[in-house]
């Protein structure tokens, strides 16, 4: 299978806890409604994480996709959810094969995305 596109991306979390107390508008816009539900049951900390690793994520979706969001694809459109093992899943109406990876530190939050071919049966 082909690689169609690689995406990354990284947002300061001082700058999402910032947006979450001034704009709660931007967590709407962002957070599909089962990703919401998810946000809503965290704790204040662990909220900015969440927020900020969908929103990296996302973008890094638009990125592997070579359209950034608001072209092809919508925040709303892209919807990341955890697996059982707590492994990120991510859901998109484009039909590639999606690989998503999400990490934290004290500072930061980064996602990658790999999109590869759907392999033809």
């Amino acid at each position: 299978m082909a690689i169609i596109g690689v995406g990354m991306d990284a947002i300061e979390l001082s700058r999402i806890e910032k947006i979450v107390v001034q704009d709660s508008s931007f967590i709407q816009r962002v957070l599909t409604p089962m990703e919401y539900s998810v946000y809503e049951t965290l704790g204040m900390k662990r909220k900015v994480e969440y927020l900020a690793g969908r929103f990296a994520a996302k973008e890094a979706y638009s990125k592997a996709l070579g359209t950034g969001i608001g072209k092809a694809v919508s925040f709303q459109e892209i919807e990341i959810l955890n697996a059982e093992t707590g492994q990120p899943v991510l859901t998109a109406p484009h039909h590639y094969q999606k690989h998503v990876s999400i990490t934290h530190t004290n500072h930061d939050a980064y996602a990658v995305v790999i999109l590869e071919e759907t392999p033809q049966i």
